[in-house]
């Protein structure tokens, strides 16, 4: 299984209750009962249960790809080779690793599947929820492995003295995995290799957290706001507006979309319509039947009538995806903004999530997306004016090399610089 696939990244980012993750658009709270069958029923009850969401899953790719062709892949076969393998699942684990590698014949990054148990901690993303505090990600080195990108610094975790960078091991044996829920009080065994290569066994006891903002403001800097977004979540263009509604226009406005991965279409028209006058073309969307959509700014930010005049810097790094792709595209294409960071994913088709029969979810490309300058940004991505290097655990004083470089180009902003060419996509 190809474990750089999008959604099986973002799966993970939520796997542990976290507090980074692409929080569903439209996400009802799966039915309990479900759950319940999913997790307790007997072997024949789970064969039933596990036709039911694979049958959904195939027919949902068939009926609603973006794709007629599938590029190109025999979705017959595929049934044939996955479909006994998910009915002979004996849990969640099993059943959406089937249902993971037959999507992955696709080689399409926002075709996905999240289990019942991540769907629930994705519904609550923004809630007061048990959690252990750390973000993974897939190790691709090891299938069965992920990698802790981030540990919350007031967590069960950090307490455990765990640190990013390490990894974590899941294999059959293993007494919990991202496809398990975290409860208060029940302890998680969890098996990790430190940064010396050293296995460690540790016990974390999960705790409720309160949820970390979606959106951040840092005016602690003189002539310069930092508007940090963990994810294109419902507000956000509102919010967006609140910020810069008493900011003057010699202030410099620095967009932070570093590990943001994606969420809302509007409220990426909203960001962009912050920045760029009402009605300007950005994109076309092709669906499955091929008609092309022009994309257009909506016009407006929150409270404000138009587009603010402030200079602008994005900051963007590899596992910035989607909205968090197309934004930056939209203002560097415009020069409208400077794009300050690492390469992105690659990952911007248009996707909508529809619910699975067990509670799980189902995240498939509906349409393709080209910038309005004819740049398909799908397995490509976005390149930045400046590159620059993410802060690393060791940087000293906490430096964050992408933030200064920001500034510095955003302080020395001349008139010439708006005639220059921009970066090549």
């Amino acid at each position: 299984m190809n474990t750089g696939r999008l959604f099986h990244r973002l799966t993970a980012a939520v796997a542990l209750g976290l507090m980074l993750g692409a929080a569903p658009a439209s996400a009802q709270a799966p039915a309990p009962a479900a759950a319940t069958e999913a997790e307790a029923s007997s072997p024949p009850e789970r064969a039933r249960l596990n036709q039911r969401v694979f049958d959904h899953v195939w027919n949902e790719v068939r009926r609603e790809y973006y794709d007629p062709g599938l590029h190109g892949v025999d979705w017959e076969q595929a049934r044939r080779t996955w479909r006994p393998l998910a009915l002979a699942a004996r849990d969640d684990r099993s059943l959406y690793r089937a249902l993971r590698g037959m999507l992955d014949l696709l080689d399409d990054d926002h075709a996905g599947v999240s289990p019942p148990a991540v769907a629930r901690r994705q519904d609550r993303l923004r809630e007061r929820r048990a959690a252990i505090g750390v973000t993974l990600r897939p190790d691709p080195s090891n299938e069965n492995g992920y990698l802790i990108d981030r540990v919350r610094e007031d967590s069960p975790a950090a307490e455990a003295g765990i640190v990013a960078g390490w990894r974590l091991l899941i294999d059959r044996d293993a007494a919990w995995s991202p496809e398990r829920d975290v409860v208060e009080g029940r302890p998680v065994s969890l098996t990790l290799i430190d940064g010396a290569g050293a296995a460690r066994a540790l016990v974390v006891h999960p705790r409720v957290l309160e949820p970390r903002p979606a959106f951040t403001a840092d005016r602690s800097r003189e002539g310069v706001v930092v508007l940090t977004i963990e994810g294109f979540e419902q507000g956000l263009g509102r919010w967006i507006g609140e910020q810069l509604a008493d900011v003057t226009p010699e202030t410099d406005v620095i967009l932070d979309l570093r590990g943001n991965p994606g969420g809302r279409l509007l409220e990426a028209d909203a960001v962009l319509s912050c920045f760029l006058p009402a009605a300007r073309p950005w994109a076309t969307r092709t669906p499955r039947n091929g008609r092309r959509i022009l994309m257009k700014t909506g016009g407006g930010c929150g409270a404000l009538d138009g587009p603010v005049v402030n200079d602008v810097a994005v900051l963007v790094d590899e596992q910035s995806r989607s909205a968090a792709e197309l934004t930056p595209a939209a203002l560097q294409e415009a020069r409208r903004a400077l794009v300050v960071g690492a390469p992105t994913a690659g990952a911007v088709l248009i996707s909508q999530e529809t619910r699975l029969p067990d509670g799980g979810r189902l995240t498939l490309s509906r349409a393709d997306f080209v910038t309005s300058g004819g740049v398909r940004l799908e397995k490509r991505g976005v390149t930045p004016d400046i590159l620059a290097a993410a802060p690393g655990p060791d940087a000293p004083g906490g430096r964050d090399p992408a933030l200064e470089a920001a500034i510095a180009a955003l302080a020395a902003t001349s008139p010439e610089r708006a005639e220059a060419p921009p970066a090549a996509l």
